[in-house]
């Protein structure tokens, strides 16, 4: 089975990324799809793109299998999206391995306190926790967390 390859989204994609950001995030039970929130999020996309995120998807032989939001110059991971179709396959491991390898030293992101789910796995995966805010869009209380690469030889050797 082939695995699904990480690119950078494509302008004529975002239709369809916004889809599967929309299908992504009401797997985890926090919202219902709607036409609004798939408009919301299409609306969404450019802006974010013109505000400096790098969107990235995980191309499924031509299937949209999952997105992946950074923004590189405050080294957020913003979004990491997979489809319901593609959970479950360790495609969040292989886009959070991605985005290790763009920022391999430190990275940031916030997690809705509600999907425990998510947190729970950024925690196993080395995400330490920093506090707790409000969205102050959304409403959502925010988990904010931060990976840091440590250097395990010169801890050995202080």
């Amino acid at each position: 089975m082939t695995r699904p390859i990480i690119r950078p989204a494509r302008p004529d994609e975002l239709d369809v990324i916004a889809r599967a950001w929309m299908d992504s995030w009401t797997s985890t039970g926090l919202s219902r799809a709607s036409e609004s929130l798939l408009s919301d999020l299409r609306a969404r996309l450019p802006l974010e793109i013109t505000g400096g995120w790098s969107l990235f998807v995980a191309d499924d032989r031509g299937t949209i299998a999952a997105m992946l939001a950074l923004h590189l110059p405050t080294l957020l991971l913003d979004q990491l999206m997979v489809a319901p179709s593609h959970q479950g396959r360790s495609l969040g491991r292989e886009l959070l391995a991605f985005t290790r390898r763009q920022m391999p030293d430190e990275i940031w992101l916030k997690c809705v306190r509600e999907n425990e789910k998510a947190w729970r796995w950024y925690e196993r995966e080395g995400f330490v926790f920093e506090k707790e805010a409000p969205n102050p869009v959304t409403g959502f209380m925010m988990k904010h967390y931060r990976w840091k690469r440590t250097d395990r030889t010169s801890e050995a050797n202080p």
